[in-house]
């Protein structure tokens, strides 16, 4: 069995007080766990393939293409391959959302 605590992974982002951790990487899929400080965004960008993004923690704001939605704990959000994406922590607490990519970029 293989347990990955968050604070074990990888580091894959970490700039203005947004902080990325990979917690799993294979062939096929890429996991990480990214946590925006009050106020905090991650910046609006593309990745080649799809994404979806699971509300650990908080509540904020999710862009995805043209739409810009509210989203908290328990939501999942999907955005597809090559459509602009990004993460804003609106509120006065963290966010914390589990990124999780397939195929592996």
């Amino acid at each position: 069995m293989n347990i990955v605590r968050p604070e074990e992974g990888l580091e894959a982002y970490n700039k203005d007080a947004v902080i990325g951790k990979k917690l799993l990487v294979k062939d096929e899929v890429e996991v990480v766990r990214l946590e925006l400080a009050p106020g905090k965004s991650l910046p609006v960008h593309k990745t080649p393939v799809e994404v979806f993004f699971y509300i650990i923690e908080g509540s904020g704001e999710i862009e995805v293409g043209d739409e810009r939605e509210a989203v908290c704990a328990g939501d999942l959000v999907e955005s597809p391959r090559e459509i602009p994406h990004g993460l804003h922590n609106t509120s006065d607490k963290p966010f914390t959302v589990l990124v999780v990519k397939t195929p592996k970029p």
